[in-house]
C-alpha cells in the first residue's frame, strides 16, 4: 500500500485531497466542530493533504490540534493532541510526522469534536492500518467518545477486510475522495 500510494503523482494526491476536504467540509459534526484533532500530511508518503482543511477551520474560528508522542523513557510514550495556533508551530520531532511543540496546550478528554485518522488502509466496519506506532489505537479512547474519528484514505485504501487484535479502536466513519462509509453502520449490522 505504501508503494501504491508513493507512485501517485502530486498533482494526483492534491485532487483527490481536495475531493477528501470538500467531503469532510459537508459533514455535520465538522460543521458544528468547536475543535478538531488533524495531522500534518507526510509528502514524501503520499499522504492526504490536509492543509486547507486546516485553513477553513481556522477561518472559522475552530481551535485545531494535532497529535504529539512525547517519550517517557524505555520506549513509551504519553501521546495526545495539542493546540496549533500556526501551522509553523509544527515540527518534525523524531517520530516520523510534524508535531506541536512541548509547551503548547494539551486537549482535554471531552474537548475534541472530530479527529481525522490518516491510514495507509481501511476497512467498511473502521478498522485502519496505520504505520505501527499505535498512536491512535491508544490515544482514541481518551477522546471518543464523544468526539467522532473520521478515517481519511484515497479509495484504493478501502479494503474489504483488514486483520484486527482486541486493543485495535475501529473509527466511526471513513471519507475517500470517491465515498463516506458510516462504520458504526457496518458495524451494527455485521455486514
Amino acid at each position: 500500500m505504501r508503494a501504491t500510494r508513493r507512485a501517485l503523482l502530486p498533482s494526483v494526491v492534491a485532487a483527490r485531497s481536495a475531493r477528501i476536504v470538500e467531503a469532510l467540509a459537508q459533514l455535520p459534526p465538522l460543521q458544528q466542530a468547536r475543535a478538531v484533532g488533524l495531522f500534518w500530511p507526510r509528502a514524501a508518503h503520499a499522504e492526504v493533504d490536509l492543509r486547507p482543511l486546516d485553513s477553513s477551520l481556522r477561518e472559522r474560528g475552530v481551535a485545531t490540534f494535532y497529535p504529539f508522542m512525547d517519550p517517557r523513557g524505555e520506549g513509551a510514550f504519553t501521546t495526545g493532541f495539542r493546540l496549533v495556533e500556526r501551522t509553523e508551530q509544527l515540527q518534525p520531532r523524531g517520530r516520523g510526522f510534524a508535531e506541536p511543540a512541548a509547551d503548547a496546550r494539551s486537549a482535554a478528554p471531552g474537548e475534541l469534536d472530530v479527529v481525522i485518522v490518516p491510514a495507509l488502509a481501511a476497512s467498511p466496519d473502521g478498522h485502519r492500518l496505520g504505520f505501527g506506532s499505535g498512536f491512535y489505537d491508544v490515544t482514541l479512547p481518551d477522546f471518543r467518545p464523544p468526539a467522532l474519528a473520521v478515517i481519511v484514505v484515497f479509495s484504493f485504501q478501502v479494503l474489504a477486510e483488514l486483520p484486527s487484535l482486541e486493543h485495535d479502536v475501529a473509527c466511526d466513519l471513513i471519507v475517500t475522495d470517491r465515498e463516506l462509509y458510516d462504520c458504526r453502520d457496518q458495524r451494527s449490522t455485521g455486514a
